[in-house]
Parts: C-alpha cells; structure tokens; sequence
C-alpha cells in the first residue's frame, strides 16, 4: 500500500531557518510543503518557493485561511506559538475542518530542547497531569540524555531578532494591516535594551551582593521571578494580563500570612528591555503594601544564584518553577503550568504555602521530566549550529512518524484549560 501523502501548511515559525529546514524534510520524503508569510520578516526565514503572502486586514484572515486548506486539501498545519492572534484563528478553523495542529514553542525544558505537540501548548497541552499517567509513559520510554551539549550564540539570538523586526518596520507598507504579536514597538525595546545591557556589570555585581547577604542571613526568603509583559503565559493563559496584578496578589497575601522574618525576593527576567521600570514599580508597591524592608527586587544575576537556600518560589506560571522543581525547591503556581502536576507543585492556597511550603516528589519530578522529554520536547537548539541540525532532524521525525505526543502523552480535553478558564484566563 502507497504511504499516504500529506500536506503541510506552515505559519509563523521561530526567528530561525528551523521551518523551512524542517519543510525541505518533508518534501524531500514526498509530502506536499505549503506556506504563508504574513509579513517581509517571515520571507527571510523561509527559502523554499512556493509561499502566499497574506496582506488583507486581520478580519478577512479566518476565511483566506479556510479557503486556502480546503484548496490545498491541508491535513497538517505547523505553527509556533499557538496563541498569536492569527495562529489562534488558523487553529480553529484547521480543528473545525478535522485538519491536525502541530503547535511548536522552544522547550519546556532548557537549554537544549524544543517543543512540538499536538493541538496546543501551556494550558492547551494534551500532557497529562496525572501523577500516575506520567510514571507510566516514564517506564515505558528508554533512558534520555539531559546533558547540555549545544553552546548558545548570541549571533544567532541577537541577528535574527534584529533582521526580522527592522524588517517589518521599515517595509511595513507591504503588509499594511499586519498584526504583530508583540507589544512593544522593537525599535524602542531595542533601544531600550541596548541602554540596559551598559549596566549589565553593575546589576549582576548588585544582584551577586543581595544573593551572599541572603545566604548568609538567618532569615527565610521566597523567589518571585519575573515575566515578561508580551509573554502569552501572561496574556492569555492567565487571568492577570501582567505582572502588576500577579504581584499585587503575591505581596497581599505574603503581607498578611507569611513570617514576620520573611522575605520576598522579586528576580527580573533576563530578557527585560527595562520599558517597565520594574525595580521602581515593584519597591513602590512594596511599600504602599507596608513591606518596605521585606521585599528586595534583583535586577540582574542569575536565578540559580537566588533559588539556593531559598524556602520557596511563587510564580504565576513561568519556566522558572520547573527549574525550581528540579533543584528540589517548593514552588507555588498562580495559574496551572505544565508542571503543575500534584506531588511535584504545593496544591495548598498561596496563605498557606508560606508557613509550610511543601517540597517536590523528586521520584516524580524525574518521571515528569522523563515523560516530558520523549513525548512534547525534541532535542535541539534554534540558537546553535549543532542544535540547529538536531532540531531538524529530531522534530522532523517526529512529526513523519506521527509521534507527536507519543508514546501516551495525549489527554483529551485538556487537562488544565478548565482549571486556567475557571481563575479568569481568556481562553
């Protein structure tokens, strides 16, 4: 029997070759290979030929999309970042025609990882939460190697983001009504982030300095890492929309029910361009909440400098709290993440957490970190030469082979959007 013949519509891809690498695998093994580029960036990242260019208004995107994958007979669409405005409509439409999606991100796990599962991400993930569930697809996959191996290149961070952005901007008339998933003009945050990265010396220095007094204190301290206002993790799997109200709720509560003695150390996430002014906002909102001395925000470091001794981490839902989890740290989530997974996160209400958080199952974090690894995450990196080539490779498998999620790895509905919908996230 003839193998059956796909075809494959890519959107929106990584600031990297990675899709059309990815795409030259496909059809080289006899599939068919579409794109869309909705913008001039998305050109620069797709050398194959064979592209549309949407240029319409952002209403008129549901039906070109549905034309096009019921002209080109789709049975696959391939995106990352499934919760941008016009991958969250290609994603319905592809669901109500009975079309798979194949959402990507880069890894739950870090550094060397990225993300490839079925339908959705984050709160849309089809990975159990089940303890059980997760031990069982764990016993069942071989031994996985966690070792870094891929060197990052800031080259191959910094260039991309820079060629793509200034890209849209200064062409932007060629796709007059695109709609950027991001909330920042780049020019301004790369401004921005270039006045910021001048005193990189001087904050690491600050934040080294804040980490030894902690250490040496004799008094409990909670981490609270930041996340970035344009993060979807914030926007839409979230009720907060921000930091501010996450915070806001984090100092309530730690005001009211944690230690007298205690403190919250509030860690900016590396990739803040400083549009924020976090290190003000945050110590003026300690204040007005009379904490004042409680509260110290590190502008600088690294997070594993602060999560050593700590007593605990509360985040609304970053990557953070997976790091947190494995060096044996308790962690508190706001919102379902997909580490939140009972015996692994405190299930106890954030009142409570402070004066009895509970640390991780470490049997069941290695599981969960198992499953993870040989269902939802490919190994490679969009941020190295080698990784580069290992992502290709290793995603390209996976989706030729229909192991997206497998072995077992595929819950329906599910198993934390109702959890997220119920605290308020726009889902």
């Amino acid at each position: 029997m003839a193998e059956e013949v796909r075809s494959f519509l890519f959107l929106q891809g990584p600031l990297s070759p990675l899709f059309s690498r990815i795409g030259d695998r496909l059809a080289a093994a006899g599939h068919k290979v579409l794109r869309v580029n909705l913008c001039i960036g998305d050109r620069l990242h797709w050398k194959r030929r064979g592209a549309w260019d949407f240029r319409g208004r952002p209403e008129a995107w549901a039906g070109f999309i549905d034309d096009l994958m019921v002209r080109e007979g789709v049975s696959d669409v391939i995106l990352h970042g499934d919760r941008r405005f016009y991958h969250r409509i290609a994603g319905q439409v592809a669901r109500a025609r009975g079309i798979r999606v194949i959402a990507t991100e880069l890894g739950y796990l870090r550094p060397d990882w990225m993300t490839i599962e079925q339908d959705g991400t984050s709160t849309g993930s089809h990975f159990p939460d089940d303890p059980d569930a997760i031990r069982a697809i764990a016993a069942s996959l071989d031994p996985i190697n966690f070792t870094p191996e891929f060197e990052n290149s800031f080259w191959l961070v910094a260039a991309p983001d820079v060629a793509y952005n200034l890209a849209n901007v200064a062409l932007w008339f060629l796709y007059p009504h695109y709609r950027r998933h991001t909330i920042y003009n780049p020019v301004v945050e790369y401004v921005a982030a270039g006045y910021r990265l001048l005193k990189q010396e001087e904050r690491d220095k600050a934040a080294a300095e804040c980490g030894m007094l902690l250490r040496t204190g004799e008094v409990p301290w909670f981490v609270v890492p930041m996340q970035l206002e344009g993060d979807f993790q914030l926007r839409d799997h979230s009720p907060y929309g921000g930091m501010s109200k996450a915070l806001s709720t984090i100092f309530a509560s730690f005001a009211t029910h944690a230690p007298a003695k205690a403190r919250l150390v509030v860690k900016s996430h590396p990739l803040d361009a400083g549009l924020e002014q976090w290190p003000s906002v945050v110590m003026q909102m300690a204040r007005e909440m009379g904490l004042g001395w409680r509260v110290d925000y590190v502008d600088g470091g690294k997070l594993d400098d602060l999560m050593y001794g700590a007593s605990g981490m509360v985040t609304v839902n970053s990557s953070a709290g997976l790091e947190a989890l494995r060096a044996g740290l308790p962690v508190k989530t706001l919102c379902p993440a997909i580490f939140d997974v009972e015996g692994m996160t405190d299930n106890q209400p954030l009142d409570d957490f402070w004066n009895a958080p509970k640390p991780p199952d470490a049997s069941l974090v290695e599981s969960f970190l198992k499953a993870l690894a040989g269902t939802v995450q490919a190994r490679g990196s969009i941020h190295s030469d080698d990784g580069l080539d290992e992502a290709v490779e290793t995603m390209s498998a996976r989706i030729l082979e229909n192991r997206i999620n497998e072995p077992g790895a595929h819950v329906d509905p599910p198993p934390r959007l109702e959890r997220a919908r119920a605290l308020g996230a726009p889902l």
